[in-house]
């Protein structure tokens, strides 16, 4: 129904096989989208680095965002090699475990701050550097959870963080959509990452969300990855500011 042939896409988030960012670059690459892709450091390279060649990745670049100037030398590597970018997404998470595993009420300042640079405001930066980019139109997407609406058990202080990340895309959404940039979440339930793991008694949450999901199933890396796909598409250009539950129904059941 619809190509990427002859797009460009920027996908951060890659730590292996079992990222969402992962089921995304691939599904970006079946419909014909040429990619740039990212490893957080030296130790993820080695993981990441045979994944994205084997998608015929043409920049494979480190990205640590708290790095100063790493998401800047990622951009200008974009610049120079395709001059325009179509398609960013961002994928990627992180709370100090002390905090991630304690009270909302108990997470400490620094926890916290930290949890919202690399989660939230990284997107934001992450927009602005593609912008100007952007100058014929693009897709920006992100990665949440339904904790950021309701109290997901053991989500804890990622639940309010999620919150902020799906407000900063609907404000984005209305800021950029007259330069017909689309920005987006995707919202898969639970599904089992490496990431995820690191969430107490999250096999629990898994057994729970699909017994409790309409279709019986968990969603997949594949099936956020088809979603992203689609939103990236010229089809998808009037469709902007949208927290898109991928759940197999599982939000809507009380």
């Amino acid at each position: 129904m619809f190509s990427l042939e002859g797009r460009t896409a920027l996908v951060v988030g890659v730590a292996n096989d079992q990222s969402i960012a992962w089921g995304c670059a691939r599904a970006l690459h079946a419909q014909g989208a040429k990619l740039a892709i990212t490893y957080l450091n030296e130790k993820a390279e080695k993981h990441v680095r045979p994944l994205a060649e084997a998608l015929g990745a043409e920049l494979i670049l480190p990205l640590d965002v708290a790095r100063p100037g790493q998401l800047e030398a990622v951009f200008a590597a974009i610049t120079a090699h395709w001059g325009r970018l179509d398609t960013l997404l961002h994928s990627i998470a992180f709370c100090p475990r002390e905090d991630l595993h304690g009270r909302v009420v108990d997470c400490s300042a620094e926890g916290f701050g930290q949890a919202m640079d690399i989660s939230v405001h990284s997107f934001l930066r992450m927009i602005r550097l593609a912008e100007p980019l952007m100058a014929r139109g693009g897709t920006c997407m992100t990665v949440s959870f339904q904790g950021s609406g309701k109290v997901v058990e053991h989500y804890n202080i990622m639940g309010p963080v999620k919150a902020a990340l799906e407000s900063v895309v609907r404000y984005a959404a209305a800021e950029l959509g007259p330069k017909g940039i689309s920005v987006h979440a995707l919202s898969p339930g639970p599904l089992r990452t490496r990431a995820a793991s690191g969430i107490a008694e999250f096999d629990e949450l898994l057994d729970a969300a699909a017994e409790r999901a309409p279709t019986h199933m968990l969603a997949t890396i594949e099936d956020v990855g088809a979603y992203a796909a689609f939103l990236a598409s010229a089809e998808a250009a009037n469709v902007t500011g949208g927290v898109h539950a991928i759940d197999g129904g599982y939000g809507i059941v009380g």
